[in-house]
């Protein structure tokens, strides 16, 4: 009976000994739920990554914008290249006509040359958009056109352009040059007090 008791104890002993341990490590274990946040931290990480996506589109919005002003710069270049391209040929007859007038004795073939190299410029800068703008038995409009002078005349209502001293160009609904014109205006009426000539006078 002694040696029974004694082999309990034992027992009893090796199961006290092993749950200690367990017991003592579960209040040893670290507590795995995070802390509270901190605010202060969170916001400057929230300002360091909204800077670097400023810079960032920045940087994006400058390369577009010297991307965009090559490309118009590129693009007016080959505007004007395709217009002198068009314009060559009426230089060219330009050339012939100035040294064929200085070999002619006919005036008249000579303005007859002139004008259809006139003509081809008109046509060319037709093609282009480009045309005149009306001016001569026109009404006067300060828009389109320049008024250097005025001259009285009843044949004309007053405000028409009578005469064109420099033409002015329109490319479509834009305008590039006004037209130097002259306008018509109302002759003075009469002053009724002024002397008519022979009244007044006496014969001797």
């Amino acid at each position: 009976m002694p040696a029974q008791s004694e082999e309990k104890n034992d027992a009893a002993d090796e199961l006290n000994g092993e749950a200690a341990p367990a017991s003592s490590g579960e209040a040893a274990a670290p507590s795995s739920a995070a802390g509270p946040a901190d605010p202060v931290a969170e916001a400057k990480a929230e300002a360091v990554r909204m800077k670097e996506q400023w810079m960032r589109t920045a940087a994006d919005f400058d390369n577009f914008r010297k991307r965009a002003r090559r490309e118009l710069e590129e693009t007016r270049k080959a505007g004007k290249e395709d217009l002198l391209k068009e314009f060559l040929p009426v230089f060219d007859n330009l050339e012939r006509a100035i040294q064929s007038a200085q070999r002619a004795t006919d005036v008249k073939a000579v303005a007859e040359g002139l004008q259809m190299v006139l003509r081809q410029y008109l046509d060319t800068l037709s093609r282009g958009g480009i045309s005149k703008v009306p001016a001569v038995g026109a009404q006067f409009d300060p828009t389109y056109h320049e008024a250097i002078q005025q001259v009285e005349t009843d044949d004309q209502p007053p405000g028409t352009v009578v005469a064109e001293v420099q033409p002015g160009y329109l490319q479509g609904d834009r305008l590039i040059r006004a037209a130097m014109v002259v306008v018509a205006k109302p002759k003075a009426a009469a002053d009724p007090a002024a002397p008519v000539e022979g009244e007044g006078s006496t014969s001797e």
